[in-house]
C-alpha cells in the first residue's frame, strides 16, 4: 500500500497494489495497518457504509458533517472514475480554504481518508460511476451540512468539457465564506479532539 499525505492537513490517499490475472484482479481498497501507521489511529470504526452510482458529469458536494458530532470517511471508487476532492473547511486549520484532489478509477482503486471536519466533493467523469464509502457516524439528516462547489474562492477543479449536474441542495449551498460568517463551519480543535 503506497500513501501520500494531500494539502489538507490530516487527509491522506492511500494506493493499493492491484492482482490482476485472466480470471479478473483482487484488489484491497483498505488496510487496516496501512491506514494505522499513515493516520496514527488504532481502528478505523465503521458505523454506516454507503455506495453512490452517478452518470457522467454528476458533481456531489461538498457535503459535510456539523462537529459535534462529526464524522470521518474512507472513501474509493469501485467502478468508473471521479476526480475526488478533499476541502478544509476547519477554522483554525493550518490549511484552513486549502484543497486537494485524486483521480479516482476501477483501475488503481486510490482511497481518500477524510479526518473529521472536512469537506467532500467528487466529479463523475464516467457513467455508472460508482464510490464506495466507510463512515464512523451514522446519518442523521440535521447534521449534513453543505458548501458552494462553484465558490471562487476554493476554486475547485472541474474537469474540462464537463457540464455539471447538481442536487438543488447543492447549487443552493452557501459559499465558505457564508458558512463562516453564519457559525456553520467546524472548529479545527473540536475536530482534533474528536480524531483521537
Amino acid at each position: 500500500m503506497e500513501v501520500r499525505e494531500l494539502a489538507v492537513e490530516g487527509a491522506v490517499e492511500f494506493t493499493p497494489t492491484v492482482f490482476p490475472d485472466e480470471r479478473g484482479l483482487f484488489v484491497s481498497p483498505f488496510q487496516s495497518a496501512a491506514f494505522e501507521k499513515a493516520v496514527g489511529h488504532r481502528h478505523f470504526r465503521a458505523a454506516q457504509t454507503n455506495h453512490s452510482r452517478s452518470a457522467r458529469g454528476v458533481v456531489r458536494g461538498i457535503h459535510y458533517t456539523a462537529t459535534p458530532p462529526g464524522t470521518t470517511k474512507y472513501v474509493y471508487c469501485a467502478r468508473g472514475s471521479a476526480l475526488d476532492i478533499v476541502v478544509d473547511i476547519r477554522v483554525g486549520s493550518p490549511t484552513y480554504g486549502k484543497w486537494d484532489a485524486v483521480l479516482m478509477d476501477q483501475v488503481g482503486f486510490r482511497a481518500m481518508y477524510f479526518p473529521v471536519g472536512v469537506g467532500h466533493a467528487f466529479v463523475a467523469l464516467e457513467d455508472d460511476t460508482v464510490m464506495s464509502y466507510m463512515l464512523t457516524s451514522s446519518y442523521v439528516a440535521a447534521d449534513e451540512l453543505a458548501l458552494s462547489f462553484h465558490d471562487p474562492e476554493l476554486g475547485l477543479p472541474l474537469p474540462e468539457g464537463t457540464e455539471p449536474v447538481m442536487s438543488a441542495r447543492d447549487l443552493a449551498a452557501p459559499t465558505l465564506a457564508e458558512a463562516r460568517a453564519a457559525g456553520l463551519l467546524p472548529d479545527y480543535a473540536a475536530c482534533r479532539a474528536l480524531s483521537r
